[in-house]
């Protein structure tokens, strides 16, 4: 492979030169997010010129008609259909590699082999794009043909395992070849600006953190919706539903940040240490108490801005009925000194009215309003970090209307727009993740007794989910989920946060 030529000034924000090893390098993943991160990376001036990337995956392949490949995604999913840049083409291009073989087999590594060779001191990053129990064969085989140095990283896409059990089979298998600290398990929720912009948020602005406790905050919602549905890919999905495919692992990740106490630094395992303890001080749903404080749902035919959309079961790659969920929510409770009677409420699913990814921390009210006119009960302000789309902060509070005569409240919002304030196009989080690996920094990235931890907590609800035989409940497309996810939160004198900011 033809390498370009290393630039004699070193610019700070390049990382240090590495081999990046795609297994599943012509899959969904590697063609919509891995491969144009990588590019933007390039384009950013942040890959160093002896960075290279080299795609593995079954089939014979010549590299032309890889790179016209990678090209023909980089257009599709990172200039949504306009020209890449000639001059940042052609620096990208020349690092890409293909590699045709078998993971699984042992015996058919030699292209990879002579791809690496003579490359042993630099960053060698193993990313497994694969299906999860092709992750500990592939890792096996690794070590077999010497390919793990000590600057080796392995990246390990969820799902990790559908329970408990497996879960932990995948981590002892991968565990076998690799040493923990070598281990980075991505989930892209936690390369998102305004979740990295969450603990900035708390920890560096002295505003909120005396107030981010049970004696000022009436209750926490984290919200992930989406308006699309399970199509062309019905199969994986019946055998995971939401539970498994978004809260075990996206949600459950964005309420230890949100509810993690300060860690004494933002090393790696200061962050993870504090996360872990409010995964342990979740309160277990267990039986009975899981049924009431869940709800499952399953979407019908309806409709999504105003076209008509199939049910669940209509999907043209359905394979008969199901009860598999399409929609979650659920009441949790971490049993902390910080958080004790503090409900969170978590939802997801497919269909909804709108895509949106948010986090809605709900301050309690004055405990005597003197502002009669307005009314008895005034609106809470709360705190709203908008994941996606959309990116940013706002604050809703009260404020005096302008004008003379009778004193006049209206609620109105304090907006912090990433976009308008910064100026800039908001980087996707693999970009953010992909360049965290390279440079050797984990703390985005799930420690294994995290993982467990977040498994234990999500198989209890599944477990009584199958004892009970807690049904699906049926919600139309386009609407925000069944009607008992709404009385599971309004039976507490709540409501769901739902606006079009």
């Amino acid at each position: 492979m033809e390498m370009p030529t290393p630039s004699t000034q070193r610019n700070p924000l390049i990382s240090e030169p590495f081999d990046m090893v795609v297994f599943g390098g012509r899959g969904d993943l590697a063609k919509r997010k891995l491969l144009p991160a990588l590019y933007e990376l390039d384009r950013d001036n942040r890959l160093p010129p002896d960075g290279r990337i080299i795609a593995v995956s079954r089939g014979e392949m010549s590299e032309a008609e890889f790179i016209k490949l990678v090209e023909e995604s980089c257009i599709e999913f990172s200039t949504k259909g306009k020209p890449l840049n000639p001059e940042v083409w052609a620096r990208f291009s020349r690092r890409l590699a293909y590699a045709g073989m078998d993971a699984t087999r042992p015996d058919a590594y030699g292209p990879l082999i002579r791809a690496l060779k003579d490359r042993q001191s630099v960053v060698r990053v193993f990313y497994l794009a694969t299906a999860p129990d092709l992750f500990g064969p592939t890792a096996a085989n690794l070590g077999r043909n010497d390919l793990i140095t000590p600057e080796t990283r392995l990246v390990l896409e969820k799902p990790l395992g559908h329970d408990l059990a497996s879960s932990r089979a995948i981590n002892e298998a991968v565990g076998a070849g690799f040493a923990e600290r070598q281990i980075y398990r991505i989930d892209h929720y936690l390369g998102k600006e305004t979740v990295q912009n969450l603990m900035v948020l708390r920890f560096a602005n002295s505003l909120f953190e005396p107030l981010w406790n049970r004696t000022h905050i009436d209750h926490v919602q984290i919200t992930v919706a989406e308006t699309v549905g399970v199509g062309g890919r019905w199969s994986y999905y019946d055998h995971a539903g939401a539970l498994r495919d978004m809260v075990q692992n996206h949600l459950l990740q964005v309420l230890c940040l949100t509810a993690m106490e300060p860690p004494i630094s933002l090393d790696a395992d200061s962050v993870r240490d504090e996360k872990v303890k409010v995964l342990k001080s979740l309160n277990m749903l267990a039986g009975q108490e899981a049924a009431n404080a869940t709800v499952r749902g399953q979407y019908r035919a309806g409709a999504i801005d105003g076209q008509p959309v199939p049910g669940y079961l209509d999907e043209t790659d359905a394979k008969g009925s199901s009860s598999c969920e399409t929609y979650v929510a659920i009441r949790a409770e971490i049993d902390n000194w910080r958080w004790a009677g503090v409900p969170f409420y978590l939802r997801t699913g497919k269909r909804l009215p709108q895509r949106c990814s948010e986090i809605v921390v709900q301050f309690k009210t004055p405990p005597h309003f003197i502002y009669p006119t307005y009314g008895s009960v005034p609106p809470s302000n709360r705190l709203i970090m908008r994941l996606q789309p959309n990116e940013g902060v706002r604050f809703q509070m009260l404020n005096k209307r302008p004008g003379p005569g009778e004193l006049r409240l209206q609620q109105t919002a304090l907006n912090l727009s990433f976009a308008d304030t910064f100026g800039s196009v908001i980087p996707d989080a693999y970009e953010r993740l992909l360049l965290d690996v390279i440079r050797g920094r984990p703390t985005l990235f799930m420690r294994v007794d995290e993982v467990e931890q977040a498994w234990r907590w999500t198989d209890s609800i599944l477990d009584s989910w199958s004892q009970l035989n807690v049904p699906a409940r049926p919600y139309t497309a386009g609407s925000w989920g069944p009607s008992a996810a709404i009385a599971l939160i309004e039976r507490d004198g709540r409501t769901w946060h739902e606006d079009d900011a």
